[in-house]
């Protein structure tokens, strides 16, 4: 028995294990997936958390598929993939599902239609699921308007988003229950089986190639070309990727950095971000990693061809000499094998940065000094750079290499960093005026200090 919503006139329970044709992936894995919410109470907690649905001790999560509406759009068979029902108490969060398998993507007219049921139907969001990626569950990949989603949220999840949630929950060992957890060590499972058609983002824009042979020649960009704007779409997902893959890398949500202002509309970030590739012709992104001394930057120069990554670490400032300082950070880096590796010394004022190799500065320190013995450095930045060259260009090299490259990086130079932290400040070695005898009065009504103790000759008694 389906036990059906009211408002539903036909649909289906989602089911851990779905019976049916097994060429219908997407309705077998969106079954899969859904039922996984409703089983492991955790894991619905976090992925409804990420968009800002809390799920408590009284909610209850149930998951329907293949819907189909009592009211529905005139003239259309309109058939959202799934049903999200949240209930607590008296009140309900409801959301339509749409989710997309392989490479099929995500369609702005069938995203219209649904917006529009969600309407009609006092629907609260609409969530997509497929293998495209976004930087926030908030931010889309399909661009409406803002009249098309009055009233409604808009939410993204990737398919490796809610992946790596899965194993992140796993390996924290934050599932109470062993059944839920063995539940969701099979879903896990699934996702990751190469026939689900679960997949990461694994080639740059089909404008990748020509973009780069044009900024070689010398050719300018145009900031609201389509070329500019695809390849930061593209650049975009693979931020978003790296984020994922750190995380599952390191068993700790590793999230993108970014302003205030692109957080809370993608579309700033993405003009933003145009205007910065047709300036300085690179692609950046910055990842936060708990507990890690810095952040992580990591850029694409795409008129060097190469691909860097970085951590800024403030100079210590208990050392007084530039020698001192500079030894601070060469001891953190004592693990770290020196290939592609360089330290950059940032001083004070108008002085010029200083750059050296991590060999070189082993070597000798003072190559980071080019005459400023005056004065300390203040900043320090430990770079990898890696010269692609014609590998560059390939859309898919290019994203393996750079998925080799972040976990190298941190491996090899991140995890061995330290920022730098002012010690606890020591007692001051002198007495303390309140342990000072008492004064007492003398001779002639006056007031002496002494060490001895005073005759009772001496006491007003």
């Amino acid at each position: 028995m389906n036990d059906l919503p009211e408002y539903l006139s036909a649909g289906e329970r989602a089911r851990l294990i779905p019976v049916g044709s097994d060429s219908n992936k997407e309705k077998r894995i969106t079954s899969v997936f859904l039922s996984s919410i409703m089983a492991v109470e955790e894991y619905g907690r976090e992925l409804l958390g990420a968009i800002g649905v809390r799920i408590g001790a009284k909610s209850k999560i149930l998951a329907f598929t293949e819907v189909e509406f009592k009211k529905s759009l005139p003239g259309a068979v309109v058939r959202p993939d799934g049903l999200l029902v949240v209930t607590v108490g008296k009140r309900q969060w409801r959301a339509l599902i749409e989710a997309k398998i392989g490479k099929e993507i995500l369609e702005t007219d069938q995203i219209v239609k649904y917006l529009q049921l969600a309407k009609m139907n006092n629907i609260d969001s609409l969530i997509t699921i497929s293998n495209q990626f976004a930087a926030l569950p908030t931010h889309h990949p399909v661009k409406v308007t803002k009249s098309q989603l009055k009233g409604i949220g808009f939410y993204h999840w990737s398919w490796m988003f809610a992946l790596t949630r899965a194993i992140l929950l796993l390996q924290d060992g934050q599932i109470k229950s062993a059944d839920q957890k063995y539940i969701l060590g099979e879903v896990v499972r699934h996702l990751q089986h190469d026939s689900t058609g679960v997949s990461s983002f694994d080639r740059m824009n089909s404008e990748w190639k020509d973009l780069v042979l044009k900024v070689k020649s010398g050719a300018r960009l145009s900031k609201g070309s389509t070329e500019v704007e695809n390849t930061m779409a593209g650049w975009y997902q693979e931020e978003r990727d790296l984020s994922l893959i750190m995380s599952r890398k390191l068993g700790r949500l590793v999230t993108l950095r970014m302003p205030r202002a692109h957080a809370k509309d993608p579309w700033v970030r993405l003009k933003s971000g145009c205007e910065d590739l047709a300036k300085n012709l690179q692609l950046n992104c910055g990842l936060e990693v708990p507990d890690a001394a810095a952040p992580i930057h990591i850029c694409a120069d795409i008129s060097r061809r190469t691909i860097s990554c970085s951590m800024h670490l403030a100079a210590p400032q208990d050392k007084v000499t530039p020698k001192a300082r500079i030894n601070w950070i060469i001891r953190q880096l004592a693990q770290t094998e020196p290939t592609d590796v360089f330290v950059k010394a940032i001083w004070p004022g108008r002085a010029p940065d200083t750059q050296a190799s991590l060999s070189d500065v082993r070597d000798d320190v003072s190559v980071l000094f080019a005459g400023n013995t005056s004065m300390t450095p203040q900043h320090f930045e430990v770079v990898m750079i890696r010269d692609l060259a014609g590998k560059f260009s390939g859309p898919r090299i290019f994203i393996e290499q750079m998925e080799k490259f972040v976990p190298e990086y941190y491996e090899n130079v991140g995890q061995h960093l330290r920022a730098w932290v002012a010690p606890p400040p020591k007692l001051v070695s002198q007495k303390d005026p309140l342990e000072e005898k008492p004064p007492v009065e003398g001779k002639g009504g006056l007031l002496r200090w002494g060490k001895s103790k005073p005759r009772d000759a001496d006491l007003d008694l």
